[in-house]
């Protein structure tokens, strides 16, 4: 219930603030209100916060400015303002609309007062811009006006509902710029799912005094997962600290969240260099660092064509000691590169040094299941985590669950600390069907795409389903090789007829008129009929080059057999050099044997009764890794008996026969 009225709250403060953004109408069309709104939120947060020691802070400040400067007069004025920031300048959003003809210019001074973490954040904000382009609307003095009467300090609006604000804005402007919004969010229930499991297995440790704890999101986006799960072990671990930490290369939604981050009231989160701003993937931030836990949910479908020169070399030269060495996905989506590139920081399981390894739970789209055959990056990938049993789970989420697309999603738990009965299994969970009609709890109507929600009833349903770790209609446990198998890849013989054609003598002169000679005698020794074995027709040209000490290069033999020779299935088949046959390339063919089962059987029990003379070659064979979801919870519908069907459809003809001879009556 307090969840409930916690969010209604914020969706009514974002509506006020919404009100306002109809202001920038004209000036900027409505996908563009974000460049001002989400920067001003954020700002008048800001001066909410300060407000109480603003004057302590203005005061110390022109005392020490003499003697102090740069990082350590900053400190010393944070420690005045009580928080990891300030502002020094001598004017506040009550005092800004006192001077109406200067405001532009006491608006870039106020921005200017705060300390230098801040003064980061609006760089990537960009305000400075907007700032002058309201001035020249003269829309300025109103916008500002306007957010002055918003009360946004802590003691009206909590951190969560902060992030619920930031959250519901976001929405709105992408929904407007038709974007992805996914790209900077995750719906809330979502998130609250993924946290419950990432820390589920962890309630003895988290519950043990002075623990610490770190966690990532490469693709935070404007914070949200990293809100979510500080929220969770403050209301479930108090004692317990999360250092979060978080990296985007979406300016503003790396502005907003680095602004969450720096304004909640918690020790441990920082002073901004937590969250980082730059590409995952070729300006890795933390790359020289180690979590405990990582939560992410990457874009969907999103290409790495811009980072793939770098990447590429990464998972060439380096291997498996770089980021990216188990494989490359394709570059149509960047998902599992997100999941690599958080693994390789993971902790080792190290018990004499007191190390627990690390959990990982990401979202992802169902691609990432199946995509890839054998050998392929998506299936190295899969195979380098249940091989080295790091697989825990996945559970399938309902369609419409996100804002900007409706596609089933998944979430992945990854973990190298398994439970003693997880060793060796992983498990399947279906929710697909657990679901709750209406965007959120507090609206029925659809969010964009989003179209259900999960209510906490259901998020705590699911959590039981992965916890309980049993075989039910929802929750399925296999062996890690349940998901493998050997690509083995089914030879028949080649089989060539032979024929000695004006038209071949013409193409084959053509290219090696210096055989004219040996040509006149194969033709005549062995005649224009048909011949179909090529094996014994191959062994005559040789007897009678070899009496003529006539020496052919292997190309101009291969080029004979090409011109003279034709696929023929009643010919004998044609024998290698040394033992079997010579494969026919058009023939070949693949079988996918689970791992759990032997080749040789499953071949002459699947492969031989129906061609009689093929073969496997495996020196081809290919391991694979995919995971049907479906399939594994297929259930069976037995069809209508046909003399059912019949009677429907006649009762179907006679009721359109009676209403045509009603309507020409």
């Amino acid at each position: 219930m307090e969840s409930a009225c916690r969010m209604t709250e914020s969706i009514d403060f974002a509506n006020l603030i919404w009100q306002i953004a109809e202001l920038l109408r004209g000036p900027y069309r409505p996908p563009q209100y974000e460049r001002v709104m989400l920067p001003m939120t954020v700002l008048r947060r800001f001066d909410c916060v300060l407000a109480p020691t603003k004057a302590q802070v203005v005061a110390d400040y022109k005392r020490l400015k003499v003697r102090l400067e740069g990082n350590a007069l900053d400190e010393r004025l944070n420690a005045v303002a009580g928080q990891r920031f300030h502002n020094h300048a001598g004017l506040d959003f009550r005092r800004l609309k006192g001077d109406p003809d200067n405001i532009a210019r006491h608006l870039v001074g106020y921005i200017q007062g705060f300390s230098a973490n801040v003064q980061n954040i609006f760089e990537y904000f960009e305000f400075e811009n907007e700032i002058e382009k309201m001035r020249e609307a003269n829309i300025l003095y109103l916008v500002i006006s306007k957010f002055a009467d918003v009360n946004l300090h802590p003691d009206n609006v909590s951190n969560a509902q902060m992030g619920l604000i930031f959250e519901n804005l976001i929405r709105r402007f992408n929904e407007l710029a038709n974007e992805t919004a996914g790209d900077h969010f995750t719906p809330r229930e979502v998130i609250q799912l993924m946290v419950n499991i990432l820390f589920i297995d962890d309630d003895d440790l988290l519950a043990t005094p002075g623990t610490a704890r770190t966690l990532l999101d490469p693709a935070c986006g404007t914070g949200g997962m990293l809100a979510e799960a500080q929220n969770y072990l403050r209301e479930h671990h108090a004692q317990a600290r999360l250092f979060v930490y978080g990296q985007d290369y979406n300016k503003r939604a790396f502005a907003t969240a680095a602004s969450d981050m720096l304004i909640k009231q918690v020790d441990h989160n920082g002073d901004g260099e937590n969250i980082l701003f730059g590409d995952s993937f070729t300006d890795d931030r933390f790359d020289d660092r180690t979590f405990d836990y990582f939560l992410t949910n990457p874009p969907f479908g999103v290409d790495w064509k811009k980072q793939q020169k770098e990447i590429r070399r990464e998972h060439e030269e380096e291997g498996f000691f770089g980021r990216f060495g188990a494989g490359l996905p394709r570059v149509s989506d960047g998902s599992l590169l997100f999941l690599q590139q958080m693994w390789a920081k993971r902790e080792q399981v190290k018990a004499s040094e007191h190390k627990r390894g690390s959990r990982l739970v990401i979202v992802l789209s169902g691609s990432p299941l199946f995509a890839g055959g054998a050998g392929s990056g998506e299936s190295e990938i899969r195979r380098w985590l249940i091989e080295n049993d790091w697989l825990e789970a996945i559970v399938g989420l309902p369609e419409q669950m996100f804002y900007n697309t409706g596609i089933g999603t998944y979430v992945w738990i990854v973990t190298n600390r398994k439970e003693r009965q997880r060793k060796g299994k992983i498990q399947l969970v279906d929710a697909r069907e657990t679901w709750t009609l209406g965007g959120s709890a507090e609206s029925k109507r659809s969010l964009g795409d989003k179209r259900r929600h999960l209510s906490e009833a259901q998020i705590d349903e699911i959590v039981r389903l992965y916890g309980r770790f049993e075989d039910d209609a929802h929750s399925r446990v296999f062996d890690n090789e349940d998901f493998g198998y050997t690509r083995v890849t089914v030879e028949r013989p080649l089989r060539l007829l032979y024929r000695m054609t004006v038209n071949g003598k013409e193409r084959f002169l053509d290219a090696c008129p210096e055989l004219l000679d040996d040509l006149q005698v194969i033709d005549e020794a062995l005649g224009r009929e048909p011949l179909n074995d090529w094996n014994a027709v191959r062994n005559d040209i040789a007897e009678l080059l070899g009496r003529r000490e006539s020496r052919w290069t292997r190309k101009e033999r291969n080029f004979f057999r090409e011109v003279f020779t034709e696929i023929d299935p009643g010919s004998a088949p044609v024998v290698k050099d040394g033992d079997g046959y010579e494969p026919d390339p058009a023939l070949r063919d693949f079988e996918n044997v689970p791992l759990k089962l032997d080749i040789d059987k499953f071949f002459e029990r699947e492969v031989r009764p129906h061609v009689i003379d093929a073969w496997i070659d495996r020196d081809k064979d290919r391991i694979g890794y995919e995971i049907a979801f479906n399939r594994h919870f297929y259930e069976f519908t037995r069809q209508r008996p046909l003399a059912e069907i019949d009677a429907d459809l006649k009762d179907a003809k006679e009721e359109i026969v009676r209403l045509l001879r009603d309507l020409v009556q």
